[in-house]
């Protein structure tokens, strides 16, 4: 079983030099709320209130949260499979070329494809295979790029991002600046005006899981702006990368406690989304572009009520919600835990337990890794009655006694 999240808060405190009152201080974080979570009276917390207590100890989000799924929790060196990736994000200086076996000439177009089969991988949490795969999607993208075939460092900048995206999802943010850094300077090259504003987001991203959340309104907000300067939204395409630049700058804001102007934008986003489903769709393979569609706009804001104590508005939000085909998985499994966590911070551990099991039948692997899973169920095993279904999912995450 995962560490348990009092556990961590407690270790990073002491090693912080730090009583529980001072921590309180440094966080602005009631000192009741970091003894519950130390004396594991409490299973979780909301999301502002981790991001407080991260930034009172003076670490990243992820410390305090734990590894995602992928990574092993043991604080030792990295994976072999992981060097590999920091490998081909930094290959060596003065590393002799290595040699094509011409086993199959690779066009631009495999490229792209082999490229767009890994994003699929990523959004179905296929971390371990993507992480083996992942020096090689670089180095083939490096080797097209450089031989100047069309379309070669669009395909190199979307690799580069691919592995800027994983390398957050894994905890390794240095290694996801430096990725999404040669990104954009990979897209800068290419030619194509939607490939910079989509590794901005990505970059947003990065900068919210660091708890940069100004600096990630700001990249969000810069780069859909630009969209619309240039007049690219008015096709499929550009509507979807603005699409998402506007809910990332949301959920800055709701991050900083302006939820009133990210509930705003966020329904400037669920428009745009209605408008998308009425044009022709995007041109290409659309797995190379924002995630976008009134699907996910909805699923992002059913995780903004969540983690501003809304679980009212989030359970009315997702009620009936009908996902597109295109909904990654990611995106679903995602939705279930906040309905989740909804049922639970209303009282409602019937409920709670029906979104477990459903997320359980959906994303198994994923759900046994993910701290907050592992926090909600912890949370309703310590109540004095447990509904039916509740041991099954106490024994298959380890909770159970």
């Amino acid at each position: 079983m995962s560490e348990h999240l009092g556990d961590k808060l407690s270790r990073l405190r002491r090693l912080a030099g730090l009583t529980q009152e001072e921590l309180a201080e440094k966080a602005d974080v009631s000192v009741d709320v970091i003894r519950k979570l130390e004396q594991k009276r409490k299973g979780s917390a909301r999301l502002p209130t981790l991001h407080a207590l991260a930034g009172g100890l003076g670490v990243e989000l992820t410390t305090l949260l734990g590894d995602p799924p992928g990574v092993p929790s043991t604080g030792e060196s990295d994976p072999p499979q992981l060097v590999a990736v920091r490998r081909a994000v930094h290959p060596l200086m003065f590393a002799p070329p290595q040699e094509s076996d011409d086993a199959e000439v690779l066009t631009s177009s495999l490229l792209r494809a082999e490229i767009a089969d890994a994003w699929s991988m990523y959004h179905s949490a296929e971390f371990p295979r993507l992480l083996n795969l992942l020096p090689g999607i670089l180095a083939d993208a490096r080797l097209t790029a450089s031989q100047g075939a069309d379309g070669g460092q669009a395909a190199l900048g979307k690799a580069f991002q691919l592995a800027g995206h994983l390398s957050i999802r894994l905890g390794k943010l240095d290694l996801a600046l430096a990725a999404l850094e040669r990104a954009i300077t990979a897209a800068e090259a290419s030619g194509d005006p939607l490939l910079v504003p989509m590794i901005c987001n990505s970059l947003a991203w990065a900068y919210q899981r660091s708890n940069r959340l100004d600096d990630a309104k700001c990249i969000a907000l810069y780069a859909a702006e630009g969209l619309e300067r240039e007049g690219l939204t008015d096709d499929a395409s550009g509507l979807r990368v603005w699409g998402g630049l506007v809910m990332s700058a949301a959920t800055s804001y709701a991050r900083l406690d302006e939820y009133d102007e990210a509930d705003r934008m966020m329904r400037a986003a669920e428009e745009a989304a209605v408008r998308l489903a009425k044009m022709p769709p995007a041109e290409g393979d659309g797995r190379l572009l924002s995630v976008f569609s009134k699907s996910s706009v909805r699923i992002e804001r059913v995780r903004l009520a969540v983690q501003h104590e809304r679980p009212e508005e989030a359970l009315r939000l997702a009620k009936g919600m009908r996902l597109s085909k295109d909904t990654p998985p990611s995106w679903r499994t995602w939705l279930l835990l906040d309905v989740a966590r909804a049922h639970t911070d209303l009282g409602d551990a019937e409920g709670a337990v029906r979104a477990l099991e459903s997320l359980r039948r959906v994303a198994p692997t994923w759900m046994r890794h993910h701290t907050l899973a592992v926090a909600i169920v912890s949370d309703l095993w310590e109540l004095p009655s447990h509904p039916q279904g509740l041991r099954k999912l106490a024994e298959f995450l380890g909770v159970a006694n």
